[in-house]
């Protein structure tokens, strides 16, 4: 496995990134012609060179060689990857990032990436360069990852009454609840949606609902950094408490008798959906102030929650928030 590392914190560069005696590779970190000040006014079109790596969080272990001389990868972690997971990861400033790893076929995008957040104020680590085999191995089996991954901290957790305090300036918000759903790659899909049409937040039930995984931020391509996950250990109650703060929690079940189409429309929107088959739970949908049908008029009688999240978003939304 070839490990390297490309411009990165302080957008330091040297020569060729290679060690003294023109060897790449073996964990030695290279040597530098020039300090990040002195490379400040260099033309901005100008590679930035590759040099061996520096970062502003924990390194990975060095490379070890097995007594056959067979060497061995370090201890990775990639907790982020994708193309558009990382780079709105690379633009957040409420993410630490320990790590950025590309491959030599996906450096170029990778330092571009960097070069455009840290324009922005982010002070990022360099670029490592790992082995595709390397990913896949660091990856659960079968993950597209684009040659593109991140070591970083999770997003710090945020609590409903953060919500409601947000949200209080404003004269109309939608907020999502989720009740029963448990599929990492739909609570992703939401999430994308529910940014897209300009939702508040999203509410999740914590004993049940999927992790912020890698997994979640790359089916919601970059939507997981802008709109919060609140997740609640009792969803009848955070229904009552939106509603105490002017909410109608509004819910998609097949025995409403109007359409969402024809529901009410509020300043304040609780848009509550249970997952595909379960549904919304009793005491869930007992607490909703309405009822709609999300009507259809092919061969197939539902959709997949996040489906069904996606138009309702946007039948709420296109009256509430515009």
């Amino acid at each position: 496995m070839k490990m390297k590392n490309s411009f990165g914190k302080g957008g330091k560069s040297s020569g060729q990134g290679r060690s003294r005696d023109g060897k790449t590779g073996g964990g030695k970190t290279g040597r530098h012609e020039h300090d990040a000040g002195s490379e400040r006014g260099k033309a901005p079109n100008r590679r930035p060179a590759t040099r061996q790596g520096t970062g502003n969080g924990p390194k990975p272990d060095s490379f070890h060689k097995s007594k056959g001389g067979e060497q061995r990868s370090p201890r990775l972690k990639i907790t982020l990857f994708g193309s558009h997971a990382v780079m709105a990861a690379l633009h957040n400033p409420e993410r630490t990032i320990h790590h950025i790893y590309a491959t030599e076929q996906t450096e170029d995008e990778v330092v571009l990436m960097v070069r455009a957040a840290m324009k922005e104020g982010r002070d990022l680590p360099s670029v490592t360069l790992l082995e595709k085999e390397t990913f896949d191995r660091v990856l659960p089996k079968g993950m597209v990852h684009q040659g593109i991954g991140l070591d970083c901290d999770p997003l710090a957790e945020v609590f409903l009454p953060d919500i409601l305090n947000k949200a209080a300036t404003k004269e109309k918000s939608v907020v999502v609840l989720l009740d029963q759903v448990t599929d990492p790659h739909n609570l992703g899909a939401v999430i994308r949606s529910a940014c897209a049409f300009g939702a508040e937040a999203i509410i999740v039930q914590s004993r049940y609902a999927p992790e912020l995984s890698g997994l979640v931020a790359k089916i919601a391509s970059g939507a997981m950094e802008h709109i919060p996950v609140v997740y609640e250990t009792n969803l009848a109650r955070s229904i009552e408490t939106m509603q105490e703060h002017g909410y109608f929690a509004l819910a998609l079940d097949e025995r409403g008798e109007k359409t969402i189409g024809q529901a009410p429309k509020y300043d304040r929107t609780l848009l509550v959906l249970g997952a595909e088959g379960p549904g919304l739970r009793p005491l869930v949908r007992d607490k909703c102030d309405i009822l709609v049908q999300l009507p259809t008029f092919g061969d197939l009688s539902s959709l997949n929650v996040s489906n069904a999240a996606a138009v309702s978003l946007y039948a709420v939304s296109a009256d509430c928030l515009k």
